[in-house]
């Protein structure tokens, strides 16, 4: 599988970096952690904007190592900031062609689908000035993209804009993430944004990574800070089975079980995620008999995590063996301490809340 590696060690100033990742050559892979932890140093060495000792390829092509060192104007990369800085003096038009080769490689997407994708067809030929921050922000994505890279960076492209706008902008970046085949490191402190764009995550602290992987298996690990944040929560891609026209309510599988969810009608056989708040995951040692609680799922306690404020969060396994999909609870210390829970036992998992956070695409 073709990836992208990285693996830089040293100094900047006085900021120490340690940064050493391998995830896959094609989806969004988001960066995550607080301001301030290195997530941007860690983007400006992958561009070749801060020079650090170490190793960058991408799908064997290698861009740095102990003998290599290609400069940011060599390295094929799009790179979106958190401000737009298109030139006011082009149209949008001119300011999408900017950076174009001249010819669209094969396999690479072109100028009308890009302009599709992110909806701005009715701008090109407005000036930057007359554009929203929403609008200004679609057309820097396009004019990197049509600069036909081998990896988009994009560093907190969001983070500028007001909330109505970032979930204005937010579909356009879902819709790319089903379209490009390039991979995409996504830099973001908003949670709920790679929830809903990122596949893989790369968790930094301090400089550090301090792990990286799948996004659902990083937010159920119990040894990492997000399991056991205030706002933690499991992402889960799930397959829509049916929906009932009646109640309007669709069911949605997962491994080990499936969701049943209040929603605007959903095409079968289509993937959606959904997101589980480990606060809205109750137990309970016998199965309910009547409860408003809709969503009651077999599982089984595979590990736990005491907390300081007296409560316990537990890394479920659905079904009944335990192997299906990871859920996180977090119930108190004393409701734990009365049902007698502990690691291994088989439980009902009660999940008062599901909330689906990416649109409909199809099964690969």
């Amino acid at each position: 599988m073709s990836t992208v590696k990285v693996d830089f060690r040293g100094t900047l100033g006085r900021f120490g970096l340690d940064a050493r990742f391998e995830v896959p050559a094609r989806g969004v892979t988001a960066i995550f952690g607080p301001s301030g932890c290195g997530k941007t140093a860690v983007m400006r060495c992958i561009a070749g904007l801060n020079r650090l000792d170490g190793l960058c390829s991408v799908s064997g092509d290698v861009w740095q190592d102990e003998k290599t060192f290609r400069p940011v104007h060599q390295r094929p990369i799009g790179y979106v900031f958190q401000e737009a800085n298109l030139f006011p003096h082009l149209s949008v038009r001119r300011n999408l062609m900017y950076g174009h080769p001249g010819r669209t490689e094969a396999g690479a997407i072109g100028f009308d689908e890009i302009v599709g994708l992110l909806g701005i067809a009715r701008l090109l030929e407005r000036s930057p000035r007359h554009l929203s921050g929403g609008e200004r922000q679609r057309v820097a994505i396009g004019r990197a993209l049509l600069s036909q890279p081998k990896l988009l960076l994009m560093d907190e492209p969001l983070s500028a804009l007001d909330q109505m706008t970032k979930d204005e902008i937010l579909p356009y970046l879902e819709r790319l993430h089903a379209a490009l085949v390039l991979p995409i490191l996504y830099i973001s402190h908003d949670i709920a944004e790679v929830e809903r764009l990122a596949d893989q995550l790369v968790l930094m602290r301090n400089g550090a990574v301090l792990a990286s992987g799948p996004l659902s298996e990083l937010q159920a690990d119990l040894s990492l800070p997000l399991a056991l944040s205030r706002d933690a929560a499991v992402s889960l891609d799930a397959t829509v089975l049916k929906q009932d026209a009646t109640d309007g309510m669709a069911t949605l599988e997962v491994g080990g079980g499936s969701f049943l969810v209040p929603t605007e009608p959903l095409t079968l056989g289509t993937r959606r995620r959904l997101r589980v708040l480990a606060d809205d995951v109750s137990l309970a040692v016998e199965a309910p008999s009547r409860s408003t609680i809709v969503n009651v799922l077999r599982a089984r306690i595979l590990e736990i995590r005491s907390q300081s404020d007296h409560r316990v969060t537990a890394l479920l396994g659905l079904g009944e063996d335990g192997h299906g999909a990871r859920l996180l609870s977090r119930v108190t210390q004393r409701s734990w301490n009365e049902l007698g829970l502990q690691v291994g036992l088989p439980v009902y998992a009660q999940v008062k809340g599901v909330a689906l956070v990416r649109r409909e695409e199809p099964l690969a």
